[in-house]
């Protein structure tokens, strides 16, 4: 089942890259489509779970053999446990990469967070609890495809509706990706951090196409390896190192800058106690697995001499920066791309030394010298 999941994720990919690319109401509407059939296959699995311990199946769910031990307690093997199961909850932050595209969102970013953890937390902890009513612990390990065993033992010759909602619920993680992932790259180049074109959108459409099509690209070359349990490892190691660095600096910017405009504030309880079970998951899963998390570690320092090379080198060569600029006069050609016309272009001089410093791009083309253009001094 993983392999097949390999085989149709990379035609998903590019399909789903041209909906994004095509228009933002297009991919807003495949991600609604496919979400819906995803939490009805979910409602089925819970109301089948229901009618399971109706029936009196629930034999795993009794204390003396839910909390039975297969395996001695390891707790680097339960810090890793954690850091695969949040892969499934992972969808949390995605949200606050298309903030620029809400509509009133200091209103309706932590209404969307307060609403969709919950229910997400409620599907998935029902839909787990379903499917121990008609499966061991050990059938569950040792099955490829969960929810398609399930539909197997319970659905009879209406198995095959689960086997389409898996494909419905990676279609829509794709496509949700795509949307949310390409908004980083996006965000980055206007900053300077990345090359300018991907800053750039669609003359017509208004789509960050060079940042979607970067964004499926780098997704694909994850397909290398072979083992989803490991790229899972990879993601989600990388991924909750980087939430607990912007939580920690999100605290620090509280106690060095308390007078900055803070249109969502919550307590600092919430942080310092994320903080500590980001530290505990870290670690231990770190000395579980020491090559996968060293792994996950070195291709994320990857992006030091990138960045030293594209940001930080500010005097680079007139060749380099020859290349650069043509690079992105032709990717401007073929994807059809201009920069946005921001919103606070007439207020551009207010902006401070570092402020601008950083929206410079990549490369710096060098002005040429034309003679006829220089004063000649008075004699």
């Amino acid at each position: 089942m993983v392999a097949e999941g390999r085989e149709v994720h990379s035609p998903a990919e590019v399909l789903l890259t041209w909906v994004n690319c095509s228009s933002v109401r297009w991919a807003t509407r495949v991600q609604d489509i496919f979400t819906a059939g995803k939490l009805l296959a979910l409602a089925l699995i819970i109301i089948m779970g229901v009618v399971q311990i109706c029936k009196g199946e629930y034999f795993w769910l009794e204390p003396k053999n839910a909390f039975e031990n297969f395996q001695e307690p390891d707790i680097g093997l339960i810090a890793l446990a954690f850091l695969q199961g949040s892969f499934a909850y992972g969808g949390w932050n995605f949200l606050n990469y298309v903030t620029e595209e809400l509509v009133d969102p200091y209103k309706n970013l932590p209404r969307a967070i307060f609403i969709s953890i919950p229910l997400v937390t409620f599907v998935y902890v029902f839909a787990n609890v379903a499917y121990v009513t008609a499966m061991s612990p050990q059938e569950l390990l040792a099955s490829n495809a969960v929810a398609v065993t399930f539909g197997e033992k319970l659905l009879g010759i209406m198995a095959w509706i689960i086997p389409i909602s898996v494909a419905l619920s990676t279609f829509g993680g794709v496509n949700g990706s795509l949307f949310t992932s390409s908004r980083l790259f996006f965000a980055g180049a206007r900053e300077g951090h990345l090359p300018s074109v991907l800053a750039m959108i669609h003359v017509k459409r208004c789509t960050p196409i060079p940042a979607l099509l970067f964004t499926c690209i780098s997704t694909l070359l994850m397909l290398v390896t072979s083992d989803m349990y490991t790229l899972i490892n990879y993601v989600g190691f990388i991924n909750y190192l980087f939430y607990g660095v912007t939580i920690a600096g999100q605290m620090v910017l509280r106690w060095k800058k308390p007078d900055i405009p803070r249109p969502i504030k919550i307590s600092l309880l919430f942080p310092i106690i994320y903080l500590l079970f980001w530290a505990f998951l870290l670690v231990f899963s770190l000395w579980s697995e020491p090559v996968v998390c060293g792994t996950g570690l070195a291709i994320m320092l990857t992006g030091v001499p990138v960045y030293f090379l594209g940001v930080y080198w500010q005097h680079k060569p007139k060749c380099f920066n020859d290349f650069i600029e043509l690079l992105t006069l032709v990717s401007q050609k073929m994807c059809v791309v201009v920069y946005p016309e921001g919103e606070g272009d007439s207020g551009m001089e207010e902006t401070n030394e570092d402020t601008e410093e950083q929206r410079q791009p990549i490369y710096q083309p060098t002005p040429a010298k034309d003679k006829d253009l220089v004063e000649q001094p008075q004699p």
